[in-house]
C-alpha cells in the first residue's frame, strides 16, 4: 500500500519515518486514547486526496483526516495502522470574490489568514475559533467551530456554501452554492459540515462573507461571583442587546493568565466579563447598556476601553486562556503530570447561572479543581477540570466529574457539545442526547456514505 502510495503522491508526500509519525498521533485533547499509523500522507491537490481514498480502501486501511490538530475532543487522533491524511499542505486561497462575497479555499488555509486576506477588501469571515492563528478553515467545517464572535456572528456551518468532498471510495462530490439563495435538492453540504471527518474528506471550501464590521467597543465587567455574572448575561439577552462578543473568565482562569503573560488582570475578582459591540452608530449605547446590566447584576467595576489597543489586550488575554490554562496544570502537579480534560457543554442563556452554580457545586463535592471560562452570550461554557495524570484516582475522579457536568447541561436544556464537537470524548454523551432513534439515524448515514468503516472510525459514533 505505501509503495502505491508513493507512486501516486509527489516526492516526499508520503511520510513513515516512526519520528515523524509520533508527531501526528493526536490533537490536543487530554486523556483520549491514540494509536501509531502506519504511514502520515501530505496531498496537495483533490486528485491526490482521492487516489489516496482510493488506495486505502483497496487496501482496507483507515483514514484519518487531520488539520492543524488544534481540536480538543480526538477527533483528530490516529488509530493503530491508519494512514493519517493531512491535509494542512492544501493551504491556498483560490478566490475572494468581492462582488458575490463568497471565498473559495482549501482546508488548509488558517483562519486568520482568510480573515486578513477578505479584509484587504473590505470583507470579514466572522467565525474566530479561540485558536484562530492555528487552526485551519477545513478542521473549523469539519467540527462546525465556533468562537468569540459567535453571540452575534454564529458558528462555522452558518458561512459554508458549498463543500468538494472526496467520498470513502475515491469518488469526488461537490455540494451545495455560489449563490445567496438556493434550496436545490438535499442539504448535503450541512450534512458535511460538523462530521468530524467520518462521511467524507473536504477539500474544498465556498464561504460566505460579510462587510467589516465597524470597530467595536469594549468593556469588562468585574463580579463576585461567577453566577452573577451569569445572571448578567441573561439580562443582556432580555434587554434585547446583541453584542458582537460576551466572554466570561472565573478566577482560576484570570490568575493562569496573568502567571502565564502579566498585563494587569484583576486576579482577585472572581469572574470577568468581557463584551463588545460594533454596531456603529449604536455601539456608544449599546455599550452603555451593556455596563448597566452588569452594574445592575452586581459588578464590582465595570471598565470600558478607550481604545482599540486596550481592547485587543482585553481580547489577547481571553485568547490566551487554554494555554495559560495547559501550564496551570502542568504546575500543578509533580513533574508536569497535570493535564486537563476540557468541557464544552452549552445551555439555554436563561439557565447560564445555574449551570455556572452547579459546576462549582460538582467541582466542591468531588474536590477537584475546575476553572471555567467561555461563550457566555450564547450559553457556551469551557468547564476545565484538572487532574494530575500520573494518579489514577485522580483521572478518574475527573471522569466523574466531566460526567457529572454533562448530566447537569443535559437537564438544563443543554447539549454535549457547543463547539469542538465529538470525537473520541464525547460520544457516549451524544448517544444520550439523541436518542436511540438518533443513533440509529447517524449509523445509517454512515453506513451509507462510509460502508466499510474506513473514515475515522471510532469518532462520533
Amino acid at each position: 500500500m505505501i509503495d502505491e502510495l508513493r507512486r501516486a503522491l509527489p516526492a516526499g508526500a508520503v511520510l513513515t519515518d516512526p519520528d515523524l509519525l509520533r508527531g501526528y498521533q493526536r490533537d490536543e485533547a487530554d486523556l483520549c486514547a491514540y494509536g501509531m499509523p502506519a504511514a502520515v500522507v501530505r496531498p496537495r491537490s483533490t486528485a491526490e486526496v482521492a487516489a489516496v481514498l482510493e488506495i486505502a480502501a483497496r487496501h482496507g486501511t483507515p483514514v484519518v483526516p487531520q488539520g492543524a490538530r488544534t481540536g480538543l475532543a480526538g477527533a483528530a487522533n490516529a488509530v493503530d495502522g491508519a494512514l493519517v491524511l493531512s491535509l494542512t499542505a492544501m493551504n491556498r486561497i483560490l478566490e475572494i470574490d468581492p462582488v458575490n462575497r463568497i471565498a473559495v479555499v482549501q482546508p488548509g488555509v488558517v483562519n486568520a489568514e482568510l480573515s486578513r486576506a477578505v479584509a484587504a477588501h473590505g470583507l470579514a469571515y466572522p467565525p474566530d475559533p479561540g485558536s484562530w492563528e492555528s487552526s485551519t478553515i477545513g478542521g473549523n467545517v469539519a467540527t462546525n467551530a465556533g468562537g468569540m464572535c459567535c453571540v452575534k456572528y454564529g458558528v462555522t456551518g452558518e458561512y459554508v456554501l458549498g463543500l468538494e468532498v472526496v467520498l470513502a471510495g475515491g469518488e469526488v462530490l461537490r455540494t451545495g452554492r455560489r449563490t445567496a439563495k438556493g434550496v436545490a435538492g438535499y442539504d448535503l453540504t450541512r450534512l458535511f459540515v460538523g462530521s468530524e471527518g467520518t462521511l467524507g474528506v473536504i477539500t474544498e471550501i465556498t464561504l460566505a462573507l460579510r462587510p467589516a464590521a465597524e470597530e467595536a467597543l469594549t468593556l469588562a465587567a468585574i463580579f463576585p461571583t461567577t453566577a452573577a455574572a451569569g445572571a448578567a448575561v441573561t439580562a443582556i439577552a432580555a434587554a434585547g442587546l446583541t453584542p458582537s462578543l460576551l466572554e466570561l473568565l472565573d478566577q482560576v482562569h484570570l490568575r493562569a493568565i496573568e502567571a502565564y503573560r502579566p498585563m494587569g488582570l484583576r486576579t482577585d475578582a472572581k469572574a470577568l466579563l468581557l463584551a463588545a459591540a460594533d454596531t456603529g452608530p449604536r455601539a456608544a449605547a449599546d455599550i452603555a447598556r451593556v455596563a448597566e446590566l452588569c452594574t445592575a447584576a452586581g459588578a464590582d467595576e465595570v471598565y470600558t476601553a478607550s481604545d482599540a489597543t486596550e481592547a485587543d489586550a482585553l481580547l489577547a488575554a481571553r485568547r490566551l486562556a487554554h494555554p495559560a490554562m495547559e501550564r496551570f496544570a502542568a504546575q500543578m502537579y509533580p513533574a508536569g503530570a497535570g493535564g486537563l480534560i476540557i468541557d464544552d457543554v452549552a445551555v439555554p442563556r436563561s439557565r447560564l447561572a445555574e449551570m455556572l452554580e452547579g459546576v462549582e457545586r460538582i467541582a466542591a463535592e468531588h474536590g477537584v479543581p475546575v476553572a471555567v471560562v467561555g461563550h457566555a452570550g450564547d450559553g457556551n461554557l469551557h468547564p476545565n477540570i484538572v487532574v494530575d495524570r500520573a494518579d489514577p484516582a485522580s483521572v478518574a475522579r475527573g471522569r466523574e466529574v466531566f460526567d457529572a457536568i454533562m448530566a447537569l447541561g443535559l437537564a438544563l436544556g443543554g447539549t454535549c457539545t457547543g463547539e469542538h464537537g465529538v470525537g473520541l470524548l464525547k460520544r457516549e454523551w451524544l448517544a444520550r442526547e439523541i436518542g436511540p432513534v438518533g443513533v440509529r439515524v447517524h449509523r445509517a448515514i454512515k453506513a451509507a456514505l462510509d460502508p466499510d468503516n474506513l473514515l475515522n472510525p471510532g469518532k462520533v459514533l
